[in-house]
């Protein structure tokens, strides 16, 4: 999965250029179908329709990775919410080219309504909340009675909400949320995510008692043969229980 040694140089992605589309590989396309699938067998039993999705540090593919899976998952035919809670550094309104200036910062705080910052059917079945322009205390409003409230509104209406949330070596953010979610899905890059690292994310998810559903490995070469994405892997079989 990740390599041992010292943290290397991280490259900057650009996430603007990496949504599905028609003109994606297929490698890749069906790489996502595969998480899709272990995913929704892992959560099969759970009660909670919320996915969060993060990582260990920032520059691995983690919002990217989210958009995409949030596609996939709506090519199903289930409803399907996207939410960019990544309230310090927000990607999703890039990747999917959505107006910001209203979202779930400023619907928190009760300054916009769920019609002014819910953007309809972005793509077929799916829907998104962008994050909204930064706040001051973005750990705060993801872990206030307001998000629970907000998130138990539209489990109502959704069949999958999928969050991308911050980095959790970096900050807090995306633990305050475990307790609402079904399970946390991690992201790692080839060649860049160390076993520290990932290690001390998987720590933090177990002390805030948080179900790891898995980790997907991206920016895989293309030899592999598995695309830039290659499949979810379990954390028990990844990383064992000792």
């Amino acid at each position: 999965m990740a390599r041992k040694g010292k943290n290397p140089e991280r490259r900057e992605i650009n996430p603007a250029v990496t949504r599905l589309s028609a003109a994606t590989p297929f490698a890749i396309t069906e790489a996502y179908k595969i998480v899709r699938t272990n995913l929704l067998y892992s959560l099969a039993s759970s009660k909670s329709k919320v996915v969060l999705m993060s990582s260990a540090l920032p520059n691995e593919g983690k919002s990217t990775t989210c958009a995409n899976l949030a596609i996939t998952m709506a090519q199903t035919a289930a409803r399907v919410l996207l939410i960019d809670a990544d309230l310090r550094k927000c990607t999703q309104h890039k990747i999917f080219k959505l107006n910001n200036s209203k979202g779930l910062s400023r619907l928190l705080v009760g300054f916009d309504t769920l019609t002014d910052a819910l953007h309809q059917e972005v793509e077929p079945n799916l829907d998104i909340i962008t994050a909204g322009p930064q706040p001051p205390n973005p750990s705060e409003l993801l872990g206030s009675e307001n998000m629970a409230v907000l998130l138990d509104k539209l489990k109502e209406h959704y069949d999958l909400i999928i969050i991308d949330t911050p980095p959790i070596n970096v900050v807090s953010d995306a633990l305050v949320l475990t307790s609402e979610s079904a399970g946390v899905v991690l992201v790692a890059r080839q060649k860049q995510t160390t076993y520290e690292e990932l290690n001390k994310a998987i720590d933090s998810l177990r002390f805030a008692k948080a179900n790891i559903a898995g980790v997907v490995l991206t920016g895989v070469r293309e030899e592999t043969k598995l695309g830039s994405y290659r499949a979810y892997k379990s954390y028990d079989y990844e990383y064992g229980k000792g």
